[in-house]
């Protein structure tokens, strides 16, 4: 079972990466999160994997942060929550603001990330709320706020708008990334959503 991998970044794009590790290119699935911390092609990377098993295929899952993998397990494990809508919510989200949501019952905050419906989130209150005080919450508070940049945030905010309105997450997401690397600085949300939108009407 593979439980961490470090090697070359290869290729990375928003949701999957290769990592060359002696000789061998593992195709890794990754949350939005991960991918924009990860350094440019070419250069080493650490990443704390989850490896999927099935009878046909095996899946490779990483995270940039233990506490992102443990959050990733512990959703999977949830009835109708499976990898690719885990690998949404930790796009949506940073770990210590979900790790928060869930704590507190917020299925307000629950439901305003990407792909999450009502029920959706009622399950994970339910059956994550005891189960996510394991994590420590200072250590979460403490990765989310190294990790968590102004950029980040509007990156996240620009996202869940877009899907609001309508677009497909997966689009949404790639026409997203490339406007926002135009930018020199950090640009305001309306900005940033402006010049997306333009890209995305054509």
């Amino acid at each position: 079972m593979i439980a961490r991998i470090s090697g070359f970044l290869v290729h990375k794009s928003i949701s999957q990466i290769i990592v060359d590790t002696h000789g061998v290119g593992y195709s890794i699935f990754v949350p939005l999160t991960t991918f924009y911390e990860l350094p440019d092609p070419g250069q080493s990377v650490t990443l704390h994997i989850h490896t999927q098993l099935k009878q046909d295929a095996i899946s490779l899952f990483g995270f940039y942060t233990s506490e992102e993998k443990e959050l990733f397990q512990m959703m999977i494990a949830v009835s109708g929550i499976g990898p690719k809508l885990s690998l949404n919510v930790l796009s949506g989200i940073s770990a210590g603001d979900l790790v928060d949501a869930i704590s507190r019952g917020n299925l307000r905050r629950l439901v305003g990330i990407p792909g999450v419906g009502k029920k959706t989130a009622e399950r994970m209150i339910l059956e994550l709320r005891d189960k996510v005080a394991t994590i420590s919450s200072e250590r979460v508070a403490s990765v989310a706020g190294e990790k968590r940049s102004a950029a980040d945030i509007i990156k996240e905010d620009a996202l869940s708008a877009l899907v609001n309105l309508g677009y497909k997450s997966h689009a949404a997401e790639e026409v997203l990334y490339r406007v926002f690397r135009q930018f020199p600085e950090t640009p305001a949300l309306d900005v940033l959503l402006r010049e997306v939108l333009k890209v995305l009407s054509v």
